[in-house]
C-alpha cells in the first residue's frame, strides 16, 4: 500500500513527515513505504536563493506524472540553489516528490489530483509541525504565512479525504499553544525517542529548528530554546511531541490568506495576496536577507573566537533564562556562513559533548 504525506511548510516538515509515517503506520516494507510531497524550500544557510525551487531548478529528477517530479538521491539543484531533498531522499527510504508552487494553487492542486491518481494512495495526510497552518494568516507573529497557505489551499480543493496533523503544536513560535488548544482535534500519537531515532543521523546536519525541537522534545529534552535570528524563545513542554489531527475545511475556512490564494496560477500572485493581507510575504523576508548575506564576505573560521563567542552568547541567554539553542541560531548569531555551521557544531560536540542534548545545544 502507498500513503501520501503532503509536508505543509516544506524543509523540516519533510523529515518530520518520515517520522509521522513510521509513528502511524509502521515501518513498512520497500513496497509500503510513504510518498512525502513537499516544497523545495529551503533556509538561506543551506539555499541562498529566495522562495521556493522549482523543476527546473533540479537536475537528474524523475517523472512520477506530467506535473510532479521525483527528487532522487542522485538529483542536483542548479547553482548556485541548494536543497535538503537529494541528501533525504538518500538518507531516508521515502520518496519525496516535488511540491511547486511557481503556477499557483490551481498548479499544486494539478499535482496533487495527478499524483493521488497515480498513486491510489491508502491514506493522505497533510502535516504541519508547529501550528501556523491554523492560524487566521494575518497575525502579526507569522513568520511564514505563505507556503502553509498555499498548501491548506491546494488540499482543501481536492476531492479526496486528506486527514490535517499538526505536530508539536507551538514549536514554530508563531501561534502560541493557548490559542491553537481550542482549533485542534484528538491526539493522535505522543512521539518517543524510539520514533524520532531514525532521522536521528538526518537531524545532524538538517537545519530545521521546529523539527530539531520536535525531536527533542520526544526525547524528553525539557526546557526553553532560542532561535532564529531574532532570537524567539519555545518552551519545550511535553505538548512539543503531541501530534495532533484538526479539521481541514474549518482550518481552510478560518484562513483568509488560503481562501484568497484558492485560485491564484502563479506564485508571484499569491505573494501579491499575502502582501495585502498579511503586510509581508516570507520570501520578501528571504530576498533582504539574502541581500544583506551578499553584502557580507565570509570571513575564516577562528575556533578560538568562536568559542568565546559561543560562551558571551551562553552567559547572556542564560540571564534571560534561555536552557537551549539551536546550531542554526548559533550561526547566525556569531555571524559565520551556512557553510560554517558544519565547523562550529563539529567544534562545540568535539569540545563540550556534555553539552549536546541532541540535536539542540544546551547553554
Amino acid at each position: 500500500m502507498t500513503r501520501l504525506i503532503v509536508a505543509g511548510g516544506g524543509g523540516g516538515d519533510a523529515v518530520a513527515a518520515a517520522v509521522i509515517d513510521r509513528a502511524l503506520y509502521g515501518p513498512g516494507t520497500a513496497d509500503d513505504r510513504a510518498v512525502v510531497l513537499t516544497y523545495a524550500w529551503d533556509r538561506l544557510l543551506v539555499d541562498p536563493v529566495p522562495g521556493p525551487r522549482g523543476a527546473a531548478d533540479f537536475t537528474g529528477l524523475r517523472a512520477l506524472t506530467p506535473s510532479v517530479y521525483a527528487v532522487p538521491k542522485d538529483a542536483r539543484p542548479v547553482a548556485p540553489a541548494g536543497s535538503t531533498l537529494p541528501r533525504l531522499a538518500a538518507e531516508l527510504p521515502h520518496t519525496f516528490a516535488l511540491l511547486d508552487p511557481h503556477h499557483g494553487v490551481e498548479g499544486m492542486v494539478r499535482q496533487l489530483e495527478e499524483l493521488i491518481e497515480h498513486l491510489a494512495p491508502a491514506s493522505i495526510d497533510l502535516l504541519d509541525v508547529g501550528g501556523d497552518i491554523l492560524a487566521r494568516g494575518d497575525e502579526p507573529t507569522l513568520r511564514s504565512p505563505l507556503g502553509d497557505a498555499l498548501s491548506l489551499a491546494a488540499c482543501a480543493r481536492v476531492a479526496a479525504e486528506i486527514r490535517l496533523l499538526v505536530a508539536g503544536p507551538g514549536l514554530d513560535g508563531e501561534i502560541p499553544v493557548e490559542v491553537l488548544r481550542e482549533r485542534l482535534g484528538p491526539v493522535v500519537h505522543t512521539l518517543t525517542a524510539e520514533d524520532v531515532a531514525p532521522i536521528g543521523p538526518v537531524m545532524e546536519w538538517h537545519p530545521s529548528e521546529a523539527t530539531g525541537m520536535l525531536t527533542a522534545t520526544a526525547r524528553r529534552v525539557r526546557g526553553l530554546c532560542e532561535v532564529r535570528d531574532a532570537g524567539l524563545t519555545i518552551p519545550l513542554t511535553d505538548d512539543g511531541a503531541v501530534v495532533h489531527q484538526a479539521d481541514l475545511d474549518a482550518a481552510f475556512r478560518r484562513n483568509g490568506l488560503a481562501g484568497a490564494i484558492a485560485d491564484t496560477t502563479g506564485l508571484a500572485e499569491a505573494e501579491r495576496h499575502c502582501r495585502d493581507i498579511c503586510g509581508c510575504s516570507e520570501i520578501d523576508y528571504e530576498r533582504e536577507k539574502a541581500a544583506r548575506f551578499g553584502a557580507a564576505p565570509e570571513g575564516p573560521f577562528r575556533p578560538r573566537a568562536v568559542l568565546a563567542g559561543v560562551a558571551r552568547f551562553a552567559e547572556e541567554a542564560r540571564a534571560r533564562g534561555v536552557s537551549h539553542t539551536t546550531f542554526r541560531r548559533l550561526t547566525e548569531a556569531l555571524g559565520l556562513s551556512g557553510v560554517q555551521r558544519a565547523d562550529l557544531r563539529a567544534l562545540l560536540i568535539g569540545t563540550q559533548p556534555e553539552r549536546y542534548d541532541a540535536p539542540l545545544w544546551r547553554l
